[in-house]
Order: structure tokens, then C-alpha cells, then sequence
């Protein structure tokens, strides 16, 4: 759904999309690659639509070549949409803590670069309530690490290339397929 900039540049605009149900909601995450975060959302239940694209940047419809420069400052993320009913947003948050390490600034593993780096995106005042308790949760876990994940609120999101989307699910560079059955607990292996 298109909608009117509000600022100067409009990939800082709010993303102001709306879930496919009224009763669903939308969350952001950044936690390095995206093709492996996606697939472990894709396994959540209550998860029901998962999207990969980049947001956070300064330059409108980014596409991945670009982002790959470093130049544009987008994150490679995952925009999940969830019923709250069945999913709670801290099961969401419980899957992105475990998907990376969140003490390493602008990298993960061998990827490296500031898409890479771990962030969560809020669309309301409770997931950035419960965003910030969990940040605070995580980093007693980390006692002589910090946690260097940013919480902002979400802005526009750009969809990804479709050849991104759900890409372990459709086999990745390797042609091997991984489950994205709810409740699933196969190691997620990523791969090009």
C-alpha cells in the first residue's frame, strides 16, 4: 500500500503498511543474514506471513546490490506478521535472541557490513516496552559482553528481491530444501 512521505526522504517514514488481518500485527528484526532468521520465524506458530527486505536506510528503493555497498545504511530484515493470539510478541523476541550474537557490532559470523548488524523495529509502544525488557534480560546474560542491538521504531519497509524470499525454504544456492513446518527444530543451515 502506497503511502504519502511524511518527511524529506521517505525511506525514513514509518512504515506504515497494514497486516493482511486487522487482528494480526507486523514486527521488525535485524539479526544479521536474513535468509536463516527468516526460516526460523517461518517455523513459529502463529507466525502466518514472514517477508524479507531492508529498512532503517536513507535512500528509497534500495535494492540488494546497493545495500551491499554500505553506502545507504539499511539492515537487512525479516517483517513478520503474527496473530498475538496464538503468538506473543516475547516468543517472537525468544527467537531473535537466539538466531545471533548481539554483542557484535555490524556483523555476524563471517558476514560483515552495517546490514548486518542486530536490531529490533517496533510498530507500537509495547513491543518497544517489551523489546527494551528483553534487551535488559539478555544482557545479564552477557557479563563481561555488550549487547549493541538498537530498538527504534520501524520505518518503511522495502521489500526484498524475490529471489530472497523464503529462500532456504526453496532450497538456496544448493537446491536443498529446509522445513518451514510450524514447530520445526531442524538446525537451520544457511547458505548461498
Amino acid at each position: 500500500m502506497a503511502t504519502p512521505s511524511n518527511t524529506a526522504n521517505p525511506a525514513q517514514d514509518p512504515d506504515l503498511d497494514q497486516p493482511d488481518n486487522p487482528n494480526h500485527e507486523f514486527a521488525q528484526f535485524g539479526a544479521g543474514c536474513f535468509w536463516g532468521v527468516e526460516l526460523a520465524f517461518q517455523r513459529v506458530h502463529g507466525v502466518v506471513k514472514t517477508e524479507v527486505g531492508y529498512s532503517q536506510g536513507h535512500t528509497p528503493d534500495p535494492n540488494y546490490k546497493l545495500i551491499c555497498t554500505g553506502t545507504t545504511n539499511h539492515v537487512e530484515i525479516v517483517r513478520v506478521q503474527f496473530d498475538p493470539n496464538v503468538c506473543p510478541y516475547t516468543n517472537l523476541l525468544s527467537v531473535f535472541w537466539s538466531r545471533h550474537d548481539p554483542t557484535t557490532l555490524n556483523r555476524q559470523g563471517g558476514d560483515v557490513g552495517s546490514q548486518y548488524r542486530s536490531g529490533i523495529y517496533y510498530y507500537n509502544e509495547n513491543q518497544a516496552r517489551l523489546a527494551e525488557k528483553s534487551k535488559e534480560a539478555k544482557q545479564a546474560e552477557f557479563k563481561n559482553k555488550n549487547i549493541v542491538t538498537e530498538i527504534l521504531p520501524a520505518k518503511r519497509f522495502y521489500r526484498a528481491e524475490e529471489y530472497h524470499q523464503q529462500y532456504l525454504e526453496k532450497g538456496g544456492g544448493r537446491g536443498s530444501k529446509q522445513s518451514a513446518a510450524k514447530g520445526c527444530t531442524d538446525p537451520v543451515r544457511c547458505y548461498g
